[in-house]
């Protein structure tokens, strides 16, 4: 892999983390309902917003956001379905802004990934084989909270994370941040493990340290401005403290909700 192109699949790989702030509740009958705010990491200005459901269907665990602008709109869905495999689900996401797609999907024995750079544009599709240490998506959280104990003792954990655009994996390190972390949260520190990490951001997640919730994240979003550049944000949890209420009918209608092919300021 060139060094151009591995930078370009490092923004687009890590993105998903924003999407990741907690696990589902085990009760079926239960949904949990929260936001999350980002901001330019530049500017502080709002940018966009995130709206997550976590329920329980079929005896799976579910996750359904809506990315929304400005005006509360919604233009991006990601609905992901965690199955037999907590830190390599399935998932679907879609920008109606320009029709990018990209996710993940069983069949049988197989894993399918498939990506779209843009409505109009070729769609692919390859079966991709996923190892032990493979990590796609929002598995990132559940590869966190899996490793927490070894993490809190300093210990590098490493991850082959999945690029639907490359049909390939990055390798990462996750460590973490002593610096960064306090009796209530700890921070940790994610970058590429390759020669030419030194050319990209590291990406910060801070969780609270009572239940393994994600508070923050810090890095290169997969959710692009008005121009198409993918942008470096801030994203706030903080509402995942305390989880709105819900029910399944509001799942539903998310789930259905038309999104806009485009943002107005």
């Amino acid at each position: 892999m060139k060094p151009a192109r591995a930078a370009s699949t490092a923004y687009i790989a890590l993105l998903c983390l924003g999407a990741t702030a907690t696990a589902c509740a085990d009760d079926s009958a239960t949904v949990e309902h929260y936001e999350g705010q980002a901001y330019a990491a530049r500017s502080g200005d709002a940018v966009y917003r995130e709206s997550h459901w976590l329920y329980r269907q079929d005896g799976q665990r579910h996750r359904l956001v809506l990315y929304r602008c400005s005006d509360g709109t919604p233009f991006g869905r990601k609905q992901i379905s965690e199955g037999n495999s907590a830190l390599a689900p399935d998932f679907d996401f879609v920008d109606a802004r320009d029709g990018y797609r990209e996710g993940v999907r069983s069949s049988g024995e197989d894993r399918q990934v498939y990506w779209q750079a843009a409505t109009g544009k070729p769609a692919r599709q390859e079966a991709v084989a996923l190892g032990p240490q493979a990590v796609a998506d929002a598995g990132f959280d559940a590869l966190v909270r899996q490793r927490w104990n070894e993490l809190a003792a300093g210990e590098a954990v490493h991850a082959a994370f999945l690029v639907p655009a490359d049909f390939n994996f990055l390798p990462l390190v996750l460590r973490k941040d002593n610096s960064a972390s306090d009796a209530q949260f700890s921070a940790f520190r994610l970058r590429l493990q390759a020669w030419y990490a030194f050319a990209l951001p590291e990406f910060v997640l801070v969780y609270r340290n009572s239940d393994q919730r994600l508070q923050r994240f810090q890095g290169i979003s997969t959710i692009r401005d008005s121009q198409g550049r993918r942008q470096n944000v801030r994203i706030e949890f903080g509402e995942a403290q305390n989880p709105l209420p819900a029910s399944r009918a509001d799942v539903d209608a998310a789930a259905a909700e038309p999104l806009t092919n485009r943002c107005r300021s």
